[in-house]
């Protein structure tokens, strides 16, 4: 039975890569309830780290009737987490706005590399670019040499832990005289935080 300061905080996770598992890991290691939906037919890395402390069911998003059993996930979770490219979500029907008719009270949470929209928000992002354009790869080596690579992911783990803390401020929030918060957030790793309410 998982204890901490999330002990009754339900999540539901789209399998992913970067900071989505890195922070529903996080969640977890809190003790919130955490349920990884993986796609149908995926190979499960054997050793994945951030993959400890919550339950996956395999769903195959492109068919009704695993679209529903994701849905009804949905409507009893606090945090839905995703990490797909834009319209993604909205795509296989369950974006924000269906979530939330489900579920008023739910924090959607996204995380992509570009944001929703901009002229970057449809290619792929890699953390070699985050910290290459925000200067920060700028200060990681000696004078006169190329900069040195990092193992450890830094933008991708920084956001993982933005979005845990947001998340975690959600169990404190109450809902409205109407019982709706109706909170989502949308992440990428180069625009700040955005919660509509």
């Amino acid at each position: 039975m998982a204890s901490g300061p999330l002990k009754g905080v339900r999540v539901v996770e789209f399998a992913g890569i970067g900071p989505g598992p890195f922070c529903c890991m996080l969640l977890s290691d809190m003790g919130a309830d955490v349920v990884r939906i993986d796609r149908a037919g995926a190979r499960v890395m054997a050793h994945d780290v951030t993959g400890r402390g919550r339950r996956s069911m395999a769903l195959d998003l492109k068919q009704p009737a695993d679209v529903e059993l994701a849905l009804a996930l949905v409507e009893k979770a606090d945090v839905l987490i995703e990490g797909f490219r834009p319209g993604v979500m909205e795509r296989l029907g369950l974006g924000p706005d269906v979530a939330l008719a489900r579920n008023a009270k739910l924090v959607y949470g996204r995380m992509t590399g570009w944001g929703q929209d901009g002229p970057l928000a449809h290619a792929a992002g890699h953390d070699l670019n985050y910290i290459a354009i925000s200067g920060a790869l700028h200060a990681m080596g000696r004078k006169g040499e190329p900069p040195l690579r990092r193992s450890i992911s830094l933008a991708i783990t920084g956001e993982g832990r933005s979005i845990w803390r947001w998340a975690c401020a959600r169990r404190c929030l109450k809902p409205s005289a109407q019982g709706k918060a109706k909170w989502w957030m949308r992440r990428s790793r180069m625009e700040p935080l955005r919660c509509s309410a």
